[in-house]
This record gives C-alpha cells, structure tokens and sequence, in this order.
C-alpha cells in the first residue's frame, strides 16, 4: 500500500486498526510508523516527502487549532457581541446605584504572563486569529513552513503590550457601550459613571522566580516604556473626542519625557556613573514629568458633565475610566519573588546565625517585633544598584517606581512556593521598612501539594494576625494566588482543582470569623492554557467556573465577602484570545456573559454527598501520586529527555548538562508546562486521566450518579472526556518499541533489509541493557487497566451533547503524526549507528553521542560529531603557498560524505520531529 499521500496514512492506519481484533497487543500507530521506516530506509521516500506530509498535517492541525478558537469566542463579529454586551445590559434588574456598582466593580483582573507558550510564529499566530475571526469557515490561509522567531524577552514585553492595548480598546468599546445604555434608562445621572469593567497587568519582566536575566534596569526601563505607551494612547483618545483639548499636550509632554527616561536605562547601567547620570534625570523635577493622574481624571469626568454633545461626553468618561483603571501604565504590574529568597532576606534581620527554623514560633515572635518597630527608610537608586539581595531589590525598585513613575497604581508582590506566613509577614516588614505598604498587595502563592493540603492552617495563622489585619484593612483586600500547573503536576489536575475549591471556601470562612467581610478577597487563578495547567477546552463559562466554581463564590457571597476575580492569559497561547481586535471584543464578551451573573447558591450533590466526591478525590489523587513517586513514570516521561519539545520562552526549560543525568531525572527538576507538553507529545494526558477510573471502580455506579447530577461534576466530565478525545495508549506503548532491542535484531531477520543489518545489530546490542522498552510497556499496562474503568465509568454518564463529529479524523491525524516521527526517530537511530568510530574528545565518545540521540540532545551531539568530522574547514586551495602538496589525500572528501550520509540527514530528521511537535501541541489547543 503506497504511503504517498496523507489519505493514505489514514487508510493505513485505519486498516492497522482493524488487526487489534484479531490480536489485542498488536500496536497500529508503531506498525505504522515501521512501515514508513521500510519506505524511507529502502528509498521510496525522501526526508523531502515525509517532510511534505508532515505539511499537510501541520497546516491541518493550524486549521484543528483555529476552529478550537472560533467554538470558544463564537460569536466573534463585533456588532453581535457589542449587542449581546447591551443586552445584558438593558435587561439588568435594579435602579441606578445598582447599575452605578456592577460596572464600577472589574468583571475580572487579567494578568497577561510571560508562560513560555510561544509556540506559533508571529505570523501563523495573525492567521490562526484571522481564520477564528472568519465566521464563514475558520479555514487558516497561510504557508505552514513560516519560520519560528527567536523567543527573547523583549520579543515576550512587546507580545504582551500588543495584546494588552487590543484589550484596552476592547474594554473601551463595552464601556462605551454601558454609558449609552445607562444615558437611554437615566438621562439626568449617567454622567456620574466611572465604569471599571476589566483591570489589566502583567509580570512580563518583573517577574524573578527562577531568573537570573531580569535585573532591576530591566523592569524599571519597561515601566517606563509601558508609561510612554500608555500615555500615548490616552493622547489619542483624547484626540479623537475634542481635537483640540488643551490636555493633549500635557500628555504627549509626559509621553516624551517617558520616552526619554526609558531610553536612559536601555543601556548599560553597570557602572556607578551611569546608574547616577539615570537616575538623577529620572528623579529631578520638570515640567513634563507625570506621576498621577488623578487630577486629570477629574477634570475630564468634570467636562463631561457639562458637556453639551453627549458623543463627546461618553468619550471623555470612557477615557478616564480608562485611566482609573490602568494608571500611568498599559496596566498594573506584579512582581514576582520566590520564597526563598524572601527567606534569605528576612534571615539578616532575624536570624543572622543561620539557626532559627523560620516556621518555628520563635521565628514569627521576632517578626511581629520587626513589625511593631519598623520604621520607614527612604531609599533611591545607589541603594538599588548596590543591593544584592533578590528580594530586597524588588521592594527599593517598587519603592522608586511608586515614587518616580506612577505615584497612583498599585503594584503586587507575588510570593511563588509560599507555605507558611511567616513568608508574608516577611514581605510585609519589607514594604513597611521602604514606605510602600499602602500601595503594595503581597500575595502568597499557594501551588505546591503541602501548601495545598496546610492552606487552612496557613490562612488562619496569617489573617489572626493583627498587624496583618490592620495591613488589609489598608489595602481593601486580602489578596491570595492559587496555581494549578504545579498543583496538577504533583496530585493531578482534577485533584489540585478540587483542593484549590476547597482553599477558597476556608479563606471565605477563615475571613469571616476574623471579622474580615468588610474588604474584599483578591484571588489569583494562575491556570494555563492547556487542559493539563487548569484551562477547561469546552466554553469561556468552564474556563472562568473551573478555577473558581459556583460553590466556592457562593461562599464568599454568603458571608458578604466581595470578591475581585483574576485570572491570567499566559504566553502566546493566551495572548491567542487578543490576536486581534475582534478576538479580544469577542473574548472580553464571553467573559463579561458569565461573570455579571451573581453567584447562586445551589444544592449541588458534589457537596452534599461527600462521602462519594471527597473519596473520589483522594482515589483520582491517589493514583496520581502513585505515578509520580514511581520510578517506571518520571523515567517515561524523560525518556527523550526534553527533546520532543521546542524552545517557546525565553526561560529556558531545563537541559541536561551531564550523559547520565537524564536516567535519574525527577519529574520536580522541570518545569510544569514542559512536564505537561511531554505527555501530550507522548499521546496520553497522564495528569488529567489517571486516576479517574480506578477511583470510580468501587462505586461505579454512585460515583456515575454524582457527576451527573452535579454542575460542577459535569464540567468535571467534560474536561475528562475532552482529554480522552485526544489520548491514546497504544501510542505511549509505540514509543517504549524504539528502545526494545528485540525489536532491532528481528527488523531485518527475513531478509528484507539486508543492508541495515549491521546497523539494526549494533542498535540491537546497544539497547539489551537499556530500560526504557521495559517501562514504557509497565506505564501502558498501568494506564490500560486504569483506562478500562474509565470507559466503564463514562459510559454510565450521559453525554449532555452530540459527540464531535470529527472525533476519529482528529485520532486518526494524531495517530499519523506519532507514526511519521516514530519513522524519523528510526532514521536518527539507524543513522547516528553508523557513523564511524572516533575518537574520544573532551570526554565524550561514539557511544556518548549515540546516547545524546536517543534522549534527543541533537544540537550536542551534532556539535560532538562535526568536531570529530569537520567540513567546514579552510581548503588547500585557499592557501597561496609555492611549495607542492600531495596531501591531504581524499579524507576532507570522506569527512564530506559523513556529513552528506549521517549528520545532515540527523538534523533534517530532527527538524521534522519538532515540526510535529507543534502540530500535535495545536491538536491539543495549547503547548504544555
């Protein structure tokens, strides 16, 4: 059967299929794959033909990826969704306070992060957004061999402010919007608005959990950047509503002098003069230099009172409402620090011996002790320059950001692995040590499975605290971050959902008995993109209720506790929603649907019958911890090192620096979305599905009867069934057969490819000892017996809809994306095998670059093997030497020919493999 075409793979593998009746064991996509193999090792196909395979389906998975997109935001015309918006609108009970509170209060806090998701380019990211916005078929027009840009970190800030000024204009056009409806039902009071539908921010460059790239120049010059922009776009506002507005050029003078200073600390500002020479430019007075813009907020919102024309009056209000909620900036901004480093900090204050247990008591006596006594220290940018404490410089660059840049805006303090307050309360010496404790909201980070399963204790020690309670009091709120990649990563992301439910009701109860109701709970859902980091795939209502549920809210609401809700849009894969200006109206819609209903109270049977759901939950997360603490799953998952993946951030994942390393990797050594990207590549979303059917298996059929009556059990099942859509066993297990030796010794065994025999012998001989077959077949059993129950517990569920229509096509295409790689994998193997022995370099040998392929280090191991065989350098001929030369006699030209035979063919092969990478991360909506 010829294996031309893509049609033809389907027709083959379908036909595969078919041979799992006869023998249960038979594998259809590794069939496949060794089919492909023969092909390409026989000559029957070129790399360039797999190459145009894997085009087509690339371009198939970009169109997969584009239709995800339009289901979600549907629909996505800005005439509809601005007539949903007022809709809403007209149809809202109450009178005009009522009114005057709903859309004075942020329907949501969007925080755009520097996740690194960037997997598209910038122009197949324009496409895929142009063909979602297509209502008429969502089909995406582009080359799919648009080459990737490199990923650096200002390449990340300008992603991020582009998709943050779509947001803006999107939140002007809704606000907009409210003030016609309000001026239609209360002609005489709808100029006293001040509509606050969305609040904006980002970490991209404040961020310092795990970084070493990001200094202190560094946020202060994007700050200042995000200023001068911001400014900009408020002059132009102000522009098109009244031309010739004596404020414009107030503004375009501050967006200059912004400007400028951003320019000054773009270069190198190592060096005591140069930090000097910015700084004092930054700090002096001047005429143009803006550092509130509460008086301007006032005076517009004064004009528009007045203002005859009432286009020109809801401009003004829509500019100003855009001011208050974005400040001198594109949007808030949160730092970010790791708990150790806060450790590290307070430890010179309180523990200078390196003794003292910082969970201990003692430790938080001597802490309220700081506090009581702290007095405010000014500070400027000598003693940020020369401070070389990661905390500490994060709290002096907030200080003379608050100080020199926006007087006004709030900035948070995110605290990443956060597990006891003693870490907050640490924070909060350092903003009240600096004079900054009444702009900053320190926020703890609650991702790791024992601040998960302590949070209560946590929260209950950290809000009994007086000085801790005066600080909120302050600030309006007690702020909180939840994160479920690393939660869903270590429990699983059905259990970490659950667990992160739980947590918001103890702060709701813990608030309340501490007499707390009369502020408001800030809380953070930090989720990603992927089902696998907490992004539910079905509608924006399940992305929005499966962080922070309809129980939990009513929890909060119960107690008269106001709830500010953020979320975030992570990477380029959530930078994908504001792609373009009729995407972010669209998804800014779609929010706004679901967020300006109130909270209600049902009787939902998840939570009355917790005998059932409270054992579902510990089973799904017993399972989960099973994998993880097992050696025969981290090993899988690090089979190939992190080499299935591309670089999409630029925060790198973790490499391997040493040859054995990847054998006894831990799965708590990288990152999240790596670990999550892995097993989509792989083809099974370990961290969403195991578990769920050997929980379910001792009480089928009650555990069945809960989710189907439960709201918040169906979204559970919809998640579910929506990564079993996409899973498939038989292709994790196809992966384990590339390392099976027998494998190899029987490939050419009946004569067929005699002239990879040796080859496949060698590769044979190298794998006896090696365990990865061995694993990868115990993971698959694991996960089959797991996955039987889980069929058995979904068919006693009824489906609430129509099953996708295009649910085998889609298995089909994923299944011919893992057989043409399995194919290319082969080809690497077979190739690195039969470049000729050298010898030993730095340490490393023929059999160390041997290893390097199998883990898919290939930039190593091709760097390893053009040293042993270099073609690149000078020839005789470049040489204008008199004397006469009969060598070198022929061996450039052999060096030539490995180059030409093993190492070109490696990289070429490699490149198609992360090409596929792509494709399949598309399938599944999100990377990582």
């Amino acid at each position: 059967m010829e294996l031309n075409t893509t049609s033809d793979l389907r027709a083959r593998l379908q036909q595969l299929h078919q041979q799992t009746a006869e023998t249960p064991l038979f594998n259809p996509v590794f069939q496949l794959g060794h089919d492909i193999s023969r092909e390409l090792e026989n000559g029957v196909l070129t790399l360039g033909d797999i190459g145009s395979l894997v085009s087509d389906l690339y371009h198939e998975a970009l169109n997969s990826r584009s239709r995800r997109l339009q289901q979600l935001l549907s629909p996505v015309e800005d005439a509809d969704n601005l007539l949903r918006w007022r809709a809403i609108l007209d149809q809202s009970e109450g009178g005009f306070d009522h009114f005057a509170d709903r859309v004075g209060r942020p329907l949501l806090h969007i925080v755009f992060t520097a996740h690194p998701t960037f997997l598209l380019s910038g122009a197949q990211s324009d496409a895929v957004a142009q063909a979602a916005s297509n209502m008429s078929d969502g089909t995406v027009d582009i080359c799919a061999e648009t080459p990737r840009q490199a990923v650096t970190l200002d390449w990340e800030h300008e992603e991020a402010m582009a998709a943050m000024r779509r947001a803006q204009g999107a939140r002007d056009r809704l606000v907009n919007t409210a003030l016609e409806a309000a001026a239609c039902r209360w002609p005489d009071l709808w100029r006293n608005l001040l509509p606050q539908l969305y609040r904006l921010a980002t970490w991209v460059g404040y961020d310092m959990d795990g970084r070493t790239d990001i200094g202190w120049a560094t946020s202060l010059r994007y700050r200042l950047a995000e200023k001068a922009q911001r400014l900009g776009l408020y002059a132009d506002m102000l522009e098109a509503a009244a031309p010739k507005h004596p404020l414009i050029g107030q503004l375009r003078a501050a967006e200059e002098h912004s400007q400028h200073m951003a320019s000054l600390f773009a270069g190198d500002v190592s060096e005591p003069e140069d930090v000097s020479a910015a700084a004092n430019h930054l700090t002096a007075d001047h005429p143009a230099k803006l550092l509130s813009l509460a008086p301007i907020i006032e005076a517009l919102r004064a004009e528009a009172k007045n203002c005859e024309n009432p286009d020109q009056a809801q401009a003004l209000i829509t500019l100003a409402s855009a001011m208050q909620s974005d400040g001198l900036g594109m949007g808030w901004v949160h730092f970010r620090v790791n708990a150790s480093q806060l450790h590290n900090a307070i430890r010179r204050r309180i523990d200078p011996d390196n003794t003292l247990d910082l969970g201990s008591r003692t430790a938080l006596k001597r802490l309220r002790e700081l506090l009581s006594d702290v007095r405010p220290l000014r500070s400027n940018f000598a003693a940020l320059a020369s401070e070389s404490t990661t905390a500490l410089r994060q709290f002096i660059a907030m200080a003379q950001i608050l100080h020199h840049v926006d007087s006004d805006t709030p900035i948070r303090m995110l605290i990443a692995e956060c597990e006891q307050p003693q870490t907050v309360l640490s924070a909060l010496y350092f903003a009240k040590l600096f004079g900054i404790d009444g702009k900053v909201d320190v926020s703890p980070l609650f991702e790791t499975e024992t601040a998960m399963e302590h949070g209560a204790r946590f929260l209950e020690a950290l809000l009994r605290e007086p000085m801790y309670q005066a600080y909120a009091r302050v600030r309006g709120r007690v702020s909180i971050q939840t994160g479920f990649s690393d939660a869903g990563r270590f429990v699983g992301q059905l259990p970490a959902a659950l667990a992160i439910e739980r947590l918001h009701g103890s702060l709701a109860r813990i608030m309340a008995r501490h007499g707390l109701t009369d502020i408001s709970a800030l809380i953070f859902n930090t989720h990603g993109e992927s089902m696998g980091r907490g992004a539910h795939p079905t509608s924006i209502e399940d992305r929005m209720h499966y962080p922070m549920s309809s129980w939990a809210r009513a929890q909060f609401s119960q107690s008269g506790i106001k709830l500010e809700l953020e979320a975030s849009f992570q990477g380029g894969d959530g930078y994908l929603f504001f792609r373009n200006d009729a995407l972010a109206l669209a998804t800014l819609t779609r929010i706004a649907e679901v967020e300006i209903v109130p909270p209600c109270s049902e009787n939902d049977p998840f939570y009355a019958r917790t005998d059932i759901s409270l054992d579902f939950y510990r089973g799904i997360r017993r399972v989960q911890r099973e994998h993880l603490s097992s050696k025969t799953y981290p090993r899988a998952v690090t089979a190939f090192g992190l080499g299935l993946l591309n670089e999409t951030g630029s925060r790198r994942s973790r490499r391997q620096s040493d040859l054995t390393a990847d054998r006894d990797m831990n799965l708590r050594q990288i990152r999240a979305i790596p670990h999550n990207a892995i097993l989509q590549q792989l083809g099974y979303p370990v961290n969403i599905l195991a578990g769920v059917g050997s929980a379910a298996s001792e009480d089928l059929e009650s555990v069945a009867e809960v989710l189907t009556a439960s709201r918040r059990g169906q979204s559970l099942v919809r998640m579910i069934r929506a990564a079993d859509r996409l899973a498939s066993i038989k292709t994790v297990a196809a992966y384990g057969e590339l390392f099976n030796s027998a494998y190899w010794a029987s490939r050419p065994y009946r004569g067929t490819e005699n002239h990879l025999a040796n080859a496949c012998l060698a590769l044979a001989e190298h794998l006896t000892k090696d365990d990865r077959a061995g694993v990868f077949r115990r993971l698959a059993s694991r996960l089959r017996v797991d996955g039987l129950h889980l069929h058995r517990l979904l068919d006693h569920i009824p489906q609430e809809a129509t099953p996708p229509s295009d649910r085998e096509d889609l298995r089909r295409s994923l299944g011919a994306l893992h057989a043409l790689r399995l194919a290319l994998l082969q080809h690497m193997f077979l190739k690195a095998v039969q470049v000729p022995a050298f010898a030993r370099s730095n340490d490393i040998s023929r059999d160390d670059v041997l290893e390097m392929v199998f883990t898919l280090r290939i930039e190593d191991a091709l760097t390893q093997l053009r040293r042993a065989f270099p073609v690149s350098l000078p020839d005789v001929a470049d040489y204008q030497v008199l004397a006469p030369t009969d060598y070198p006699d022929g061996e450039t030209q052999a060096y030539a020919e490995i180059e030409t035979l093993y190492v070109a063919p490696i990289e070429h092969a490699y490149a198609l493999v992360l090409r596929i990478g792509t494709a399949i991360a598309n399938h599944f909506g999100a990377h990582g």
